[in-house]
């Protein structure tokens, strides 16, 4: 069957129905000049209306099942040759340079996601963010900036959004209008659509860095300093059951990931997560993920369900991407029955509301247990708490390291290891600070001694 041709006209082509398949920008189509792939700029191209031209005439011969069968190349190769031949037949004054462009905007919409398709190759953007076809934002070195990429209209914007959707294995339209989904590179994806989304379609990608981010390359990069990176190595070796807190966007994942590569490679580690996002390095990793219920209501599986299930897996330890609801009375249990070294991130602003926070979800479970109750299981569950913040100037730091040291009443105490004090603005904007060790000597101490790291401690408090 050929990919393109005549088509009889009982089998209308539907041209972007295919689902989305290896990202374009892994693509060996020639690269646009950087004028032409800049994501920044502020207006539409001048061949948009020779765009439109040959988007209408290829769509309308082309085979979506074939085309999709085709190797990356070739499929190239073939929407190539067939713009030439538009552009020539339709006396379309365009270059070469123009051409590839098209080509590559048009192989964007029928295997990768549409307009957007270049942000994902930009390592510097962290977030994009559709608000409609003509707003579409992305986030670079902790700043949202409004870029210049636009999508056709509000059905262009659906299309794209329910063929991500369709990628793994789920719909979006009026009747389920939220989705959560990951693209192939691990991006997570949120869409939301009409009728609960007023103004059309709206998209929300959340990038993960991919390049390995380590404690010291963190420590490098100011999000921390080296005697936390020290200390947080020795508390992970040390299995010290940790919660990293934080707002959204403040790298919560990201340091849960630093964090686990710490991790002794003949642990067996298992993940529990909404949407997978960690990346653990590990050999012996087993991965689990939720499910949402089917269009019938039924087939849910939920956090809680996998964290009873992982404690029958024989796991060293439990990794939960996030607890926000009343997985956290089991996440304790595991973590007071012998999982020690545990780890999972938890919204909040301070560590207190943390611990707050995690005794409102136990209550969300058992309503019955006294708030004394849960607050010793808090005390002998959870060793130390990160906190991680977004700042005003954009960056991204760990502002707190606090740790649980017991519970004296009905109140538990903390101490503060260290934490980030602001001393004003650098020229650029930036804010410029220092990390402070507040001088208390950790609780776990005795536990590092245990593990060999007493003197690996005190360097990095001194």
């Amino acid at each position: 069957m050929q990919m393109f041709g005549r088509k009889p006209p009982t089998a209308p082509a539907q041209p972007e129905a295919p689902p989305i398949g290896v990202p374009a920008t892994q693509a060996s189509i020639p690269a646009p000049t950087e004028s032409e792939a800049s994501w920044t700029r502020d207006s539409p191209k001048p061949t948009n209306a020779a765009e439109d031209i040959i988007r209408e005439r290829l769509f309308k011969s082309i085979d979506p099942g074939a085309a999709l069968r085709l190797p990356r190349d070739r499929l190239r190769d073939e929407v190539m040759r067939k713009v030439a031949e538009i552009a020539t037949e339709e006396r379309l004054h365009l270059n070469e340079r123009e051409q590839v462009l098209i080509a590559s905007n048009l192989l964007d919409d029928m295997v990768g996601i549409g307009p957007i398709e270049p942000l994902l190759s930009d390592p510097a953007v962290t977030d994009i963010l559709v608000n409609g076809p003509q707003r579409v934002f992305a986030e670079r070195n902790g700043r949202l900036e409004l870029t210049g990429l636009k999508f056709r209209d509000n059905a262009h914007v659906l299309n794209v959004a329910q063929r991500i959707a369709a990628s793994v294995g789920r719909r979006v339209d009026e009747s389920s209008p939220m989705v959560d989904a990951r693209l192939p590179d691990g991006s997570r994806v949120n869409v939301i659509v009409p009728p609960l989304a007023l103004d059309g379609a709206s998209i929300s990608i959340r990038r993960f860095n991919t390049r390995g981010v380590t404690l010291e390359w963190m420590a490098n990069n100011a999000n921390l300093s080296l005697g936390m990176a020290r200390l947080l190595e020795i508390a992970t070796a040390s299995r010290l059951n940790m919660i990293v807190s934080g707002g959204t966007g403040s790298g919560k994942t990201t340091l849960l990931n630093a964090l686990s590569r710490n991790i002794g490679h003949g642990e067996r580690v298992i993940t529990i997560e909404d949407a997978a996002e960690l990346a653990l390095q590990q050999p012996h990793v087993v991965r689990l993920e939720t499910r949402p219920p089917n269009i019938e209501g039924t087939g849910e599986v939920t956090q809680r369900d996998l964290v009873r299930n992982a404690l029958r897996m024989r796991p060293d330890r439990i990794i939960i991407g996030e607890v926000r609801g009343s997985e956290a009375f089991d996440m304790l249990q595991a973590m007071n029955t012998g999982h020690a070294g545990s780890m999972s991130t938890i919204h909040a602003n301070t560590p207190r509301d943390a611990l707050t926070r995690l005794e409102n979800m136990v209550m969300m479970a058992t309503a019955n247990l006294p708030s004394k109750a849960i607050r010793q299981q808090i005390v002998g569950a959870v060793d130390l708490i990160v906190q991680t913040e977004r700042m005003r100037d954009g960056k991204r730091r760990i502002i707190e390291i606090s740790e649980v040291v017991g519970l004296e009443g009905d109140v538990i105490i903390m101490q503060d290891l260290f934490e980030f004090q602001t001393t004003g603005e650098t020229r650029d904007g930036g804010l410029s600070g220092d990390f402070h060790f507040t001088g208390s000597r950790p609780n776990f101490w005795d536990r590092a001694a245990y593990y060999g790291f007493e003197n690996a401690l005190k360097t990095a408090l001194a």
